[in-house]
């Protein structure tokens, strides 16, 4: 059985096709390898900007210990001075009351003259 022209015509039209199957197969490959290597470009800068952060937080959260370790200090000294007003408290009112006693005697000394 020999073949006719028009299963000859139709074996190369089948044939053409795949070739242009196979080239746009071929551009898809080299658009997707560009992307790839676009994404492979980008998680870098990602890592890299991650890295960044991460350093960043670690100072911040160095910085901010510190400044509650100053302000801890900060509080015990004046916890420690109004403690110490406190105590001084009934002694100060002890001496205003003399104070107050001792301007009432000099009135009084001072009228009676």
């Amino acid at each position: 059985m020999e073949p006719t022209r028009l299963t000859v015509t139709i074996l190369r039209q089948i044939r053409d096709g795949v070739s242009d199957v196979s080239a746009r197969l071929d551009q898809t490959n080299a658009r997707l390898d560009q992307t790839n290597t676009r994404l492979d470009q980008t998680n870098a800068r990602l890592e890299s900007m991650h890295e960044e952060l991460a350093r960043r937080i670690v100072e911040s959260e160095l910085r901010t210990a510190t400044a509650l370790t100053e302000l801890s200090g900060s509080v015990r000294e004046m916890t420690a001075t109004l403690r110490s007003a406190s105590e001084l408290r009934p002694r100060v009112d002890r001496c205003e009351g003399d104070v107050a006693e001792l301007r009432h005697r000099v009135e009084r000394l001072e009228s009676a003259r």
